[in-house]
């Protein structure tokens, strides 16, 4: 029998590459969506609501979950640290991967490694932050996987802002001093799924090969794309006097020895040679 896995987020980003590569790995999937429907999310899910999370979980009958939704933008509280931990509590005895990101830091220590302590600077950081300290006191045999800029099939967030700002459809620039481990949407995915086929417990950070400037990573995306690298607005962080922040660098030598699953760099994925 196909294992069963359910993804909150089913038709978001990350959620969409998780559920069209789960039939490879071996899962028949279920995802979740909160406000539209679509092939890889047909399951409504409020993450919000506990008694609906609940429901659906019972429903569903996972052997794993992938919960990969947060709000539905970057200050709802309620959906990406409460949500969080009402997903935990519904998966009592399902195994469980959280995923959490590098927005947790204040970026003064550059790198990263797993033993590494939340300090967040701005909002989402927080609500982050809050939903991996949720996650790990209701269910530590949860996998807390934490990454960096998900990008890779033209949908990243990063790779949207790069288009937009050539275009002048957005205001803004991109900056030389701050400093990313992009992921691939794919490579993410794939571990996302090993994860939940073993039995890690505690926090996993899983980004790319590259240590790249979100200017850099502009750069190559507008090299891939045909588009006019010299069109990108360019500042940094210095220039400007802001305190976000700037050198988040996910340590994944732990990844690197458990997964299989090679984590690429945005140099090689996104292609074209450095900046």
């Amino acid at each position: 029998m196909r294992r069963r896995l359910l993804v909150t987020g089913g038709n978001g980003s990350l959620g969409r590459r998780v559920m069209l590569r789960a039939a490879a790995a071996g899962w028949d999937a279920t995802g979740t969506y909160v406000s539209a429907s679509a092939p890889t999310a047909t399951v409504h899910l409020d993450i919000r609501d506990p008694a609906q999370v609940r429901r659906v979980v019972a429903e569903v009958r996972p052997d794993a979950i992938v919960h990969a939704a947060a709000g539905r933008d970057r200050n709802d509280w309620p959906a990406t640290a409460d949500g969080a931990a009402h997903v935990a509590v519904a998966a009592a005895g399902i195994r469980l991967v959280h995923v959490s990101s590098d927005a947790i830091f204040s970026g003064r220590l550059g790198e990263y490694d797993e033993d590494a302590l939340p300090d967040p600077v701005y909002a989402y950081g927080a609500a982050k932050a809050a939903a991996e300290t949720a996650v790990r006191a209701i269910d530590p045999g949860a996998a807390v996987v934490r990454t960096s800029l998900i990008m890779g099939d033209g949908r990243g967030a990063h790779e949207i802002l790069t288009h937009d700002l050539i275009a002048g459809r957005v205001e803004g620039a991109l900056f030389t001093d701050e400093i990313r481990k992009p992921v691939h949407v794919d490579d993410l995915a794939d571990a996302l799924l090993e994860l939940a086929g073993n039995d890690h417990a505690g926090v996993l950070n899983v980004a790319g090969a590259d240590a790249v400037s979100r200017y850099e990573l502009g750069v190559l995306v507008a090299r891939r794309d045909g588009l006019d690298p010299a069109a990108i607005p360019v500042t940094s962080l210095a220039a400007l006097g802001l305190s976000r922040p700037a050198d988040l660098r996910l340590s994944t030598a732990k990844a690197e020895k458990l997964l299989g699953v090679r984590l690429r760099g945005a140099r090689e994925f996104v292609g074209g040679p450095a900046v």
